[in-house]
């Protein structure tokens, strides 16, 4: 069933809720907050307000303390909010204790509404049974809180040998069950994917990577000629699309993953293992950023992470610059007292920052203008060319 997914005429609205700690920059915290409605229209919600709150670290009881939180609560209920949606993953505990003060709308955390996102995502059978799995192991530990309503059938639920304790650790069996026939059932098909991987001989693997809604799938219709599904959306693919590519005369195998996000949940990573092998098994990365997005470097920074954690940050990396035609730097103030910052720069010197300074092999392009491709098809091609020449120095099928 879609969370969000109701009467047409209605409009599913939700309110975001933050909170800025004491080295926390509040504009940040706004921007990741930003991104979180984004990720919520992606599952068809409407973003009313954002609500954030001081506060060293989340309370244990209820993430925000209960002032704030009977402030949404009134909000809530006089503008007919339907989602209360939390930019942390709640423990069952804090669920519990918000849903007792907020009673007229649902209460989400970041890693349920992802969750959610890629369950309406998921084409394949298999993409299916990974996100069910990732589903399984979110819901195993929160079993309790779902089970609130049989406080009011008899004991309660805390109750020694009452009907609801019972219930839960009926339902917890069922829910572990499952997760074990889901692993088995992915291991089956892990392992002719592995073969398949395999079966496909000497050609060299490129993979691109990088955060949701970067550009990817658009790049990867560009250069393989084919017309993989994308979209302004977050996390657009989910299913791995590997494509064969010729360039000049060197062949290889070009994959589109899914892409990566701040606070990607680790259940999601765990039961996306094979589709992220095809990561892993790669000989080079092409990770591509969006040089457009204000915190283009934090999502570096975040995709870096996330291949440290999956084992796949070995690898050499090819870092393609897109969406150059939508770059706009703010205007430096040659009168002002501020040294200039990195949003006064123009594209040049972005381009003279990370080729002549960092000196990192990078390019700069747009897929959807087509521009800078045909100096990365040329690039691209070197780096096939010396891997396969460096692998099989006796064969000539390049010259």
């Amino acid at each position: 069933m879609n969370m969000y997914v109701t009467d047409e005429k209605k409009i599913e609205k939700a309110v975001f809720v933050g909170i800025i700690r004491q080295k926390d920059d509040e504009n940040k915290v706004m921007e990741y907050l930003e991104e979180l409605e984004f990720l919520a229209e992606t599952a068809g919600a409407v973003g009313d307000r954002k609500f954030v709150q001081r506060l060293d670290k989340p309370d244990n009881a209820t993430y925000i303390r209960s002032g704030k939180l009977e402030e949404i609560a009134a909000y809530c209920e006089e503008n007919n909010i339907s989602y209360v949606i939390f930019d942390d993953e709640l423990t069952g505990m804090q669920q519990r204790n918000v849903e007792k003060v907020i009673k007229t709308a649902s209460v989400i955390d970041r890693t349920s509404l992802i969750l959610e996102i890629f369950s309406q995502r998921a084409k394949t059978a298999y993409a299916k049974m990974q996100v069910e799995l990732a589903r399984y192991n979110y819901m195993l530990p929160r079993l309790a809180g779902m089970w609130t309503h049989l406080e009011r059938q008899r004991g309660g639920v805390g109750t020694r040998g009452g009907m609801g304790e019972t219930q839960i650790e009926i339902d917890r069996r069922i829910v572990r069950e499952r997760i074990a026939k889901l692993k088995e059932e992915l291991k089956k098909v892990d392992k002719q994917m592995s073969t398949q991987r395999s079966n496909r001989g000497q050609l060299v693997r490129l993979s691109l990577v990088g955060y949701t809604n970067v550009g990817k799938s658009t790049l990867m219709n560009v250069l393989s000629k084919s017309d993989v599904f994308a979209e302004n959306k977050l996390f657009a693919t989910l299913d791995t699309t590997v494509r064969k590519v010729v360039i000049g005369n060197v062949p290889f195998l070009l994959s589109d993953t899914v892409g990566f996000i701040r606070k990607l949940p680790t259940q999601l990573i765990e039961a996306f293992k094979s589709t992220l092998d095809e990561v892993r098994e790669a000989d080079v990365l092409v990770h591509v950023v969006d040089i457009s997005h204000s915190e283009y470097e934090e999502q570096m920074q975040v995709v870096e992470k996330t291949l440290n954690e999956i084992g796949a940050s070995n690898k050499p990396i090819y870092i393609v610059f897109n969406k150059i035609d939508a770059y706009k730097n703010i205007e430096y103030d040659e009168f002002s007292l501020e040294p200039r910052k990195e949003e006064n720069l123009s594209l040049d010197e972005m381009k003279y920052k990370w080729i002549n300074e960092r000196k990192i092999p990078c390019i700069f392009i747009s897929a959807t203008k087509k521009m800078g491709i045909e100096k990365l098809r040329d690039d691209i091609y070197k780096m096939v060319a010396e891997i396969h020449a460096g692998r099989y120095p006796f064969n000539n099928f390049l010259w």
